[in-house]
């Protein structure tokens, strides 16, 4: 009978390795690699890679054709140290998966190189009720839900734009949305901007915004900034979110917010309307041009109506 040393050289033979700096690489890459973590479910809920989908060891060979139905798809598996991943990755190797990778040193090694994990609190039973739609949407389900109730959104504009898209995110379970308006709310808003109702004439619009997103959906972390973007504060106000959503009406705000995601490295979402036209557009860092490379100069003040 073979030793566990004898097995695990065995492995080693038929399944290369490659170390966390080269995972995060190709996830930074978006390569399409799966990741798989074949802890325990204690040990994935108490932190784990967020690219990272959990199939237990007991369970691996049993579950992975529905994670990963095409052999030839790479595949990167990890454990906490690397050793139960690696035979791990053998037997995936003996089931015909073509490209199989074992993260060296597994999570263990990924943490101490210092690179983000994430940790997902259990759902509450509201939680659970609230997003069941979700669960059952393959491009969302019970893990991008968890990704959803994690990330953070700031809204830029609190208006024509930002209204919807602020409810709807809310509704959607975005953990944690910024508000960034410095206007207050006028009677000629609100044929449009339904964040806002008739008792808040005259009140600062986060003040109104923020109280709809919380009576919609208590989940959400909404976070009033009652100001204008500036160039002063426009860098230290985008540092702590994963997506800007420009819905300014202003051309000198909208350069002035890609310009800071450009330099942030933030993807940055923009919108314009103007009466029944509109164009959305997402400018993602490193992935295809930015709002200054489409339109490198403004245009004439006056020409453009508001």
């Amino acid at each position: 009978m073979k030793t566990l040393k004898e097995m695990l050289a065995e492995a080693r033979q038929i399944v290369p390795e490659e170390g966390p700096a080269d995972l995060q690489r190709r996830l930074a890459a978006g390569e399409p690699v799966a990741v798989i973590d074949v802890r325990d479910p204690d040990e994935f809920r108490d932190g784990h890679i967020e690219a990272a989908s959990n199939i237990s060891r007991g369970f691996l060979e049993f579950r992975i054709g529905a994670a990963v139905s095409d052999q030839t798809t790479p595949i990167v598996l990890y454990c906490q140290t690397g050793l139960r991943s690696m035979l791990a990755a053998k037997a995936l190797k003996e089931l015909g998966y073509q490209h199989v990778i074992n993260l060296q040193g597994g999570y263990q090694k990924w943490v101490q190189s210092g690179l983000p994990t994430v940790r997902d609190q259990p759902l509450t039973a509201d939680q659970i009720q609230r997003y069941s739609r979700h669960f059952l949407l393959n491009q969302v389900g019970d893990k991008g839900q968890r990704k959803l109730l994690r990330s953070k959104a700031l809204l830029i504009g609190a208006g024509g734009l930002g209204s919807p898209t602020a409810l709807y995110l809310a509704a959607a379970g975005v953990g944690t949305l910024g508000l960034m308006d410095g206007d207050v709310v006028d009677i000629t808003n609100l044929q449009r901007q339904v964040l806002h109702t008739t008792a808040d004439i005259g009140k600062p619009k986060v003040e109104s915004g923020t109280r709809m997103l919380k009576a919609l959906n208590p989940d959400v972390n909404v976070v009033p900034l009652p100001m204008r973007i500036t160039v002063d504060n426009v860098m230290d106000v985008i540092k702590d979110y994963d997506l800007v959503i420009d819905g300014s009406d202003n051309f000198e705000t909208r350069y002035l917010v890609n310009d800071a995601c450009y330099l942030a490295g933030k993807t940055n979402v923009h919108g314009s309307i103007f009466q029944f036209e509109g164009m959305a557009t997402v400018f993602a860092p490193n992935q295809g041009p930015c709002y200054r490379c489409l339109y490198p100069t403004p245009p004439p003040p006056g020409l453009v109506p508001s």
